[in-house]
């Protein structure tokens, strides 16, 4: 019996003539250099951060080579996939600016010339390469049960050899075409294993984008290549639809290293050129002990991409950070071309660590930070309004009716040449400009710290002074500063820190001491943005109300 006989007998409906998908998916039209990556993921759940991370860099490459970056789903394994796995999945790349060219863009829908774009949907394509090599002697059908494959590596653990399926091992490896076809015949179950040719005292060489040479043993393993359901393995799977698909960068995690040589091997059989590959290290954290762990999906809130959207981190922020934690020269090259675009800079793999980046919320805060501090207070107005429509209800009605007077607050000390950094995320600023708002101010519960000056009857007059005989709406900064030194001299505190410095014991107290009366009675706190620009907002009539609280026994 030859090959062919038993490759038309597990294939009888399909051609081994590849030649056709070579037509159907032909070397793309793009300029020299152009990079075409993918982000692959099987439809498992949410995106987390670790994949966010491969993802953007994915997405980021080809931007600025005029490449493209397409999304495929591998969901070979049913048992993983997960019902709106796919949506969610591209909910999170739309919801962090990680738009695709080609791919999946629905359950039903995709884009692009080189679909499928589902692995499930490509089966006959598998079938097709798993049958021509059948035909050439590289695979063959194999039948062993569990139960042998399970005594197989206990017998190798005993041993101390090496585990897996191969030489001698490899109990089907040499069974004529009569038996292997006999066995087909009588029903018997059967998966596609490579027929390895290669040789584990051989060396192979993997130049790593990210780790430059290693070098590892030749793959001699007859691993899988089609599971009994008919569909294939991931090591099958991705190389030819990576080669079809005519993928230049392949980007994955470090654990996949020790695949490379089964993949640099399928390429090799197929006649396939091999793209280029980056193993990236994992994403990890500070533990409560300050040890290093991998960031995790369980325990660490801030793993899953929802994280940054219910806490309103703007998604521009987030990249920034991505960028800052993907190339390690990206920092340095942001301070110096602070207003060019992220795309302006040229991404080098070299420049992303090997071991691994360390994932750090509060850099990301700081990021935020100063990313929110430029935008203008127009735009931050209506990035809050489309955050707390969703997470904060009550906050979105009181803004919306409101817009002129919460984009006044929020243009407090924002266009000077060091705008105020208060807030990391949208969900900060409520935190620090609730006092404003006469709905948020008189609910009962507010508490006043007024720190040196205590003594009710004290605070009582200073704001009635300050209120009924200095402040003026009309006055400027210079002119309100003046009249609070004014009150300062008239209640006996002194006006001059210098003055108050040298002779404390002449004075009741000084200048800070009475801004911070007037200031915790307005807004409970110590510490705010610039008095003067908060009263202007406020108004002489709200700021009489506010005091008059100080009025009742």
């Amino acid at each position: 019996m030859t090959n062919k006989e038993l490759a038309d007998l597990i294939f009888p409906n399909v051609s081994s003539d590849t030649i056709i998908y070579e037509q159907r998916y032909p070397e793309r039209n793009l300029p020299e250099g152009a990079v075409v990556s993918r982000f692959a993921p099987s439809p498992t759940g949410f995106v987390h951060m670790g994949s966010l991370l491969t993802a953007f860099i994915e997405n980021f490459v080809p931007k600025t080579t005029d490449g493209i970056f397409y999304l495929r789903i591998e969901d070979t394994d049913g048992k993983r996939t997960v019902e709106n796995g796919i949506n969610g999945i591209i909910k999170d790349l739309k919801d962090f600016d990680i738009t695709i060219d080609e791919g999946v863009i629905s359950e039903t829908e995709e884009i692009g010339n080189y679909g499928p774009y589902i692995q499930s949907k490509r089966k006959e394509i598998y079938e097709s390469y798993a049958k021509k090599l059948i035909e050439e002697g590289l695979a063959y059908p194999c039948f062993c049960k569990e139960e042998e494959l399970t005594s197989m590596r206990e017998k190798q653990e005993h041993k101390k050899t090496r585990i897996g399926y191969y030489g001698n091992w490899a109990k089907c490896r040499d069974l004529t075409n009569e038996e292997r076809i006999e066995k087909i015949k009588n029903g018997e179950k059967y998966i596609i294993r490579l027929k390895s040719p290669g040789k584990f005292e051989n060396k192979i060489i993997l130049n790593d984008l990210v780790r430059g040479k290693i070098e590892m043993p030749e793959n001699d393993i007859d691993v899988v290549l089609i599971k009994g359901d008919g569909l294939p393995i991931y090591h099958f799977a991705h190389v030819i639809d990576d080669h079809l698909m005519r993928t230049t960068h392949v980007l994955r995690g470090e654990e996949w290293i020790s695949s490379y040589p089964i993949h640099s091997q399928l390429f090799s059989i197929l006649r396939f050129k091999e793209p280029k590959y980056g193993h990236l290290g994992v994403v990890m954290k500070i533990d409560e002990n300050g040890s290093r762990r991998k960031l995790s999906k369980r325990k660490d809130p801030e793993a899953a991409v929802s994280f940054y959207h219910e806490k309103g981190i703007p998604i521009d922020a987030v990249k920034l950070y991505l960028m800052t934690i993907a190339n390690t020269n990206f920092e340095a090259w942001l301070d110096s071309n602070p207003e060019k675009s992220i795309y302006d800079f040229e991404f080098d793999f070299k420049k992303i660590s090997e071991s691994g980046t360390l994932f750090d919320v509060e850099k990301l805060l700081n990021i935020s930070k100063n990313y929110i501090s430029k935008l203008t207070a127009e735009e931050v107005y209506e990035n809050l309004v489309n955050y707390t429509e969703e997470y904060d209800k009550e906050f979105y009605n009181i803004i919306i009716n409101n817009k002129d007077y919460t984009t006044n607050i929020l243009n407090i000390e924002r266009v000077q040449k060091k705008p105020r950094k208060d807030y990391s995320s949208y969900s900060d600023i409520k935190n620090h400009i609730w006092y404003m708002f006469d709905e948020l101010f008189y609910d009962g519960n507010q508490t006043y710290d007024f720190q040196k000056i205590c003594d009710k009857k004290e605070i009582k007059d200073i704001l009635n002074d300050y209120i009924n005989n200095f402040y003026e709406e009309k006055d400027d900064k210079e002119v309100w500063f003046e009249k609070i030194k004014s009150l300062c001299d008239k209640l006996g505190y002194a006006s001059n820190m210098k003055e108050y410095k040298e002779n404390p014991e002449n004075f009741k107290g000084n200048v800070a001491d009475i801004s911070t009366v007037i200031r915790v009675a307005l807004t409970t706190k110590s510490m705010t943005p610039d008095l003067y620009e908060i009263m202007k907002i406020l108004g002489k009539d709200r700021i009489t109300d506010r005091f008059n609280v100080f009025n009742v026994d």
